[in-house]
């Protein structure tokens, strides 16, 4: 199997979701060596565990890991083959998966060519990875690539440039080999290019990562930091391209808000605009890859966002913002940024360790419940150890100058060019203070319940009020056993541990409207959390307003009517209809139709 199967019957690719191990190494200082990448190696094997395999026990789910470009190494293999590259920074390095058909391998790489061409940039040559396929299993075998790499080099374009035109080609690329049915078994897939970064990954276990790809242990294979990921697909079927790291994270844990996050990005697609990209982004689309897993798409996302000019941390931060609705001692300014965020995007959520480097930043978050953990270390010779695991490597006490585990929401960073770590008070006061948020939000910001009061009309009692419930779908035994507990007591309603009633769109009856939106949720690893008990990490807020563009910061992005919840009272209805504050302006439209019609199309 190359990937997911398709849908069918109950099942649905979409809701596939990953739990792995993960972490990083790297030189604070930024001192490149063969020694980082061999101890990143070091730390995906005590990550063993954290992998899976199937009936066959030498193919794994995915193992990888990313580098910075390691230019020497590539300067003396483009040498060998008698291609000479540009002076550093002015090249960058494609890692490709190719079908093993030679018509469709043929076809991916002319279109490779062709868009490297139109885009203004020049395709220096291809190199044939060296790969050891006896060193992995029999199904990995079965499915595995054809491995190549292939030099850009730049032109046209400011080095600042080169990584959105590189961005602009492979989303090119994608789009193409899909939309001209180039590859039916869908092994074309681009793991990086950059002029920063590489990835190396497979569908391997990872002690096969450094025996099947020679490479990893080249001494002039050298990095300041090694990103590494194992994978453990939980539910997932498990693929080459969907190894990780991806181009910018190593993900454990799900994204379980996914759909919503991918049908918002497509509806605001007529908005979405950048200036680093030249205006509308139509011709990149799709942005969130359909069909790859959560952590893939996420990586989709959070890559454009900082593409388009947010550094990685602030782009984390609108993705996975913390817990701050009722933080009190979270400062003001902070807790403005989180409020204004929400208007340019939702969440990111779930159970979540995140690890994301651009090749000069490396660092990692956790989701706002801290559901799953991250621990780091310092040593004396200026090394960071960072895993979802302790003990990744063996370091006696004198060589530990300091460690810690991150807290739920919070963010750990090393800046390498700069030289030093910074936690993450200090990584979020000098993006929260960027623009004046809290002045944005309390000129545009509006509360429901902070509106004047307005005329309701008077509530249903009675006879009256049985029958508009029995319309709605109410039956007697919602009623008894579950609408009079709660409003009698106040609490939740006790019944059996199990339930047999048919989905609502399913059954015989007539379910009440609310049956039809149970959310959609992963219960693989999750403990059950509600937003009465949860109410420090959970929320209902809803906002009213239209959408802007999620590129840019403006202080009429947040404008915009927060209600408490998604369920309106009568009262609050009212207050809706009467509002007349900014661009709000509601009208009411009718929603009745006729009990009976002569019309044909009706009647159908």
């Amino acid at each position: 199997m190359h990937g997911l199967p398709d849908a069918f019957g109950l099942y649905d690719p979409r809701h596939e979701h990953d739990a792995c191990g993960v972490g990083f190494v790297t030189h604070i200082k930024g001192k490149k060596s063969h020694d980082i990448v061999r101890d990143g190696l070091d730390v995906l094997c005590r990550l063993r565990h954290r992998g899976a395999t199937g009936a066959d026990p030498l193919t794994g789910d995915g193992a990888g890991i990313l580098l910075q470009l390691p230019h020497a190494f590539f300067e003396n293999e483009a040498a060998r083959m008698g291609l000479r590259l540009p002076r550093r920074g002015a090249w960058a390095v494609g890692m490709t998966f190719l079908p093993a058909d030679p018509e469709a391998r043929a076809a991916c790489e002319r279109v490779i060519a062709e868009v490297v061409k139109a885009e203004g940039q020049r395709l220096l040559g291809w190199r044939d990875v060296p790969c050891v396929p006896a060193a992995i299993g029999r199904q990995a075998r079965a499915t595995m690539p054809v491995i190549r790499q292939f030099f850009v080099g730049r032109r046209r374009a400011v080095p600042s440039a080169f990584e959105r035109r590189l961005f602009v080609v492979r989303k090119l690329v994608e789009n193409r080999v899909r939309d001209e049915g180039l590859d039916p078994a869908g092994q074309c897939h681009i793991a990086s290019l950059s002029a920063e970064t590489i990835v190396y990954k497979g569908m391997l276990l990872p002690e096969q990562l450094a025996t099947f790809y020679p490479d990893l242990g080249d001494p002039d294979l050298v990095s300041a930091l090694a990103l590494v990921h194992s994978r453990f697909s939980t539910n997932t079927f498990p693929s080459w391209p969907l190894a990780q790291p991806m181009r910018f994270i190593a993900h454990n844990g799900e994204i379980n808000t996914l759909q919503g996050n991918r049908n918002w990005t497509h509806a605001r697609r007529s908005l979405l605009q950048s200036a680093k990209f030249g205006g509308p982004l139509d011709r990149l689309f799709p942005i969130v890859v359909p069909g790859a897993s959560d952590s893939a798409q996420f990586d989709n996302m959070l890559e454009l966002l900082h593409l388009a000019g947010r550094s990685l941390p602030h782009a984390t931060m609108l993705m996975i913002p913390e817990a701050w609705e009722q933080h009190r001692q979270m400062s003001e300014a902070r807790h403005a940024f989180y409020e204004y965020a929400g208007s340019l995007m939702e969440p990111w959520d779930g159970p979540a360790a995140i690890c994301f480097t651009d090749g000069a930043v490396i660092g990692a978050t956790l989701d706002r419940n801290g559901l799953r953990p991250l621990r780091w270390v310092e040593t004396v010779d200026d090394r960071v150890v960072l895993a979802s695991e302790a003990g990744v490597m063996d370091l006696p006490p004198e060589a530990i100058r300091q460690k810690g585990r991150l807290s739920p929401g919070r963010m750990f960073i090393v800046d390498t060019e700069e030289g030093h770590i910074l936690e993450d008070d200090e990584v979020k006061q000098e993006i929260v203070s960027r623009w004046p948020y809290a002045k944005w939000l309390k000129r545009n910001a509006f509360r429901l319940k902070d509106r004047p009061p307005a005329r309701t009309p008077p509530p249903i009692t009675g006879a009256t009020q049985r029958l508009v419930m029995r319309a709605f779908g109410y039956t007697d035994e919602d009623l008894d056993l579950l609408v009079l507990p709660m409003a009698t007591t106040g609490h939740e309603p006790i019944g059996s541990m199990g339930n047999d009633a048919p989905l609502a769109v399913l059954s015989r009856q007539a379910p009440s409207l609310f049956d039809y939106f149970h959310q959609q949720f992963a219960q693989v690893t999750n403990p059950a959390i509600d937003p009465i008990r949860e109410a420090l990490v959970m929320s209902l807020s809803t906002a009213i307003g239209q959408d802007g563009n999620t590129f840019e910061e403006t202080p009429e992005q947040c404008h915009r009517l927060m209600a408490d919840g998604p369920i309106l009272t009568n009262e609050e209805l009212a207050r809706i209809r009467s509002l007349k504050v900014g661009a709000f302006a509601p009208t009411t439209l009718s929603t009745l139709c006729p009990a009976r019609s002569e019309d044909p199309a009706y009647l159908e």
